[in-house]
């Protein structure tokens, strides 16, 4: 039967509960467990997927091409035989959407329908459901304790404590103890109120994850533990790391992993967390630097590129470097010629993924500076399509555009796709009406790569598996003109044949992809795109 291990938060929000969560489960796979995870979240939409990365940060695509919450991605990152799928996060939008749906069905014999227990109801069955198969679920609930729209998940769970005993669920909450500069030490009181509210919704934690800046005391630890009713053992104390990594090993050096082992009655082997610690010591000991500018149109939210953020890390780590990681707003690039010289003196560039036309100019003269002065060049998604656009201007002199930018361009060298196979076979149609979510090529897919490509002797074989999120595609009336200028198209999808890379012969390192690389990097070994890329800027610096 599959354990439960619900984890809360408390406070405040962005204290690292995805995080945590997942760190607990890497210590729990490491011990030989078969471990899932799940992200609840309190929000209306039906996924993030329209939402502004200002809003939500990333959006995380799974393999089988769910639109999810970024954590998902620290849930993949942190596990080794895991993958996410659609099931691994839902929201009240999906939860009120399918109970509504049945509503209009009939389903529900005409009763009244209500919070307990239709939606309640639907909730626990999606958790029962991403939890099949595993020895354990680490289940999170987005928020923090408190939050109107997180009751009917905390109900729900409340719920399904009683009904899979003590033996089978349990309750892990993330809190703050923040230290009081001005008073030399850290205050409990905040975590006593939290984990008040819990038991108020009838919740009790079985652990107390306490996050901080600085050490807590043992005194602390005990005042928490009696103010609190918890065990102190099972009061683990989280303060500030140099790296998330190190997470899994702090967390297990105060047993934490046994203490789950025990209350689920699991008898397992040691956890083994050498690679963490292999890992960890090359990512904290690494003497050489590199610089990538990343010049995109959310630089000033970091989270909205976390997927990028960590695959630079793995690939820095990979080639015994430091990633240093300059961000430039490609709208301010436009107008702003100081701030080229980000772009001058970085030793790569990469232009990542987006939608709409505002900073598209700065990203391609970016693309061009790169090009033009052998600049190890990456681009991603969007960073393709104005790799090919910004070619088409300034070596064929086109009037290149895509038509997401302007519907009557006389070159659409990018275009809507309207008609696709997906990898199941079958038929998906789209038009400019079609609402905007989920009306994408999304999840993984199978391209296949030119014989003779730098991007075929990156991967090391014929064909490769990539996870996309996009709505345009290069137009493939333009492939001749673009290949005879000296422009490669190195990648095609497998079942449309539809273009997947672009690359520069003649250029040191000028690689575009329209697929999305850096969903599927992991901090043992990285992805082989990155390590590449980073390689080539490590000696471009020389």
């Amino acid at each position: 039967m599959t354990k439960f291990i619900f984890v809360t938060g408390g406070v405040v929000s962005s204290l690292g509960k995805g995080i945590t969560a997942a760190s607990v489960a890497a210590i729990l796979e490491a011990r030989g467990l078969k471990v899932t995870m799940t992200k609840m979240d309190p929000y209306i939409n039906i996924d993030p997927g329209t939402m502004s990365p200002f809003q939500h940060g990333e959006v995380f695509v799974t393999e089988d091409g769910a639109e999810t919450d970024l954590d998902l991605g620290y849930y993949e990152r942190f596990l080794r035989h895991s993958k996410m799928t659609q099931r691994n996060n839902f929201t009240s939008g999906r939860i009120y959407s399918t109970v509504i749906e049945k509503e209009r069905r009939g389903d529900y014999l005409g009763g009244t329908v209500q919070v307990i227990p239709h939606i309640t109801d639907e909730i626990k069955a999606r958790i029962r459901a991403s939890g099949e198969g595993y020895d354990i679920a680490m289940i999170e609930i987005g928020g923090t304790v408190g939050d109107i729209e997180s009751l009917p998940f905390m109900e729900a769970v409340r719920q399904m404590q009683v009904e899979l005993g003590r033996n089978n669920a349990m309750l892990m909450h993330l809190t703050l103890v923040p230290y009081i500069a001005s008073a030399g030490e850290s205050k409990t009181k905040p975590t006593q109120h939290s984990v008040k509210e819990l038991r108020s919704i009838g919740l009790q934690p079985d652990v107390l994850i306490c996050r901080s800046e600085h050490a807590i005391s043992d005194d602390n630890r005990l005042k928490i533990a009696s103010f609190t009713n918890v065990e102190q053992r099972a009061v683990i104390l989280c303060p500030d790391a140099k790296s998330i990594y190190q997470i899994p090993s702090i967390l297990h050096a105060q047993h934490l992993d046994d203490l789950i082992c025990e209350r689920f009655g699991l008898d397992t082997p040691e956890a083994d967390l050498s690679d963490w610690h292999q890992f960890t010591q090359a990512l904290l000991n690494t003497q050489e630097t590199v610089t990538v500018a990343m010049v995109g149109k959310y630089v000033e939210l970091p989270d909205a590129y976390k997927s990028i953020n960590e695959a630079l890390l793995h690939a820095g780590v990979a080639n015994n470097v430091k990633v240093n990681i300059d961000y430039v707003d490609a709208e301010k690039l436009e107008n702003d010629d100081s701030l080229f010289e980000h772009i001058k003196s970085a030793d790569a560039v990469l232009v990542p993924g987006g939608f709409g036309e505002r900073g598209t100019l700065g990203k391609m003269k970016a693309i061009r500076y790169a090009r033009e002065n052998n600049v190890p060049y990456l681009g991603i998604c969007l960073g393709m399509q104005l790799a090919v656009i910004e070619f088409a201007r300034n070596v064929l002199g086109l009037d290149a555009n895509s038509t997401e930018f302007d519907k009557k361009t006389k070159a659409p060298l990018i275009g809507l796709i309207t008609e696709w196979f997906d990898e199941k076979g079958e038929l998906q149609v789209r038009s400019d009406a079609s609402d905007l979510g989920g009306t994408m090529r999304l999840g993984a897919q199978k391209a296949e790569l030119v014989e003779d490509s730098k991007l075929r002797q990156i991967y090391g074989s014929p064909v490769i598996t990539e996870r996309h999120r996009h709505r345009y595609e290069m137009n493939g009336r333009y492939i001749e003109q673009l290949e005879n200028a000296g422009m490669k198209i190195s990648g095609y999808s497998a079942k449309q044949h539809l273009v997947e890379s672009v690359e520069i012969a003649n250029h040191p390192w000028y690689v575009a992809v329209q697929f999305h690389p850096e969903f599927t990097s992991q901090p043992r070994g990285g992805h082989p795109l990155f390590n590449s890329f980073v390689a080539a800027a490590k000696q471009a610096k020389k």
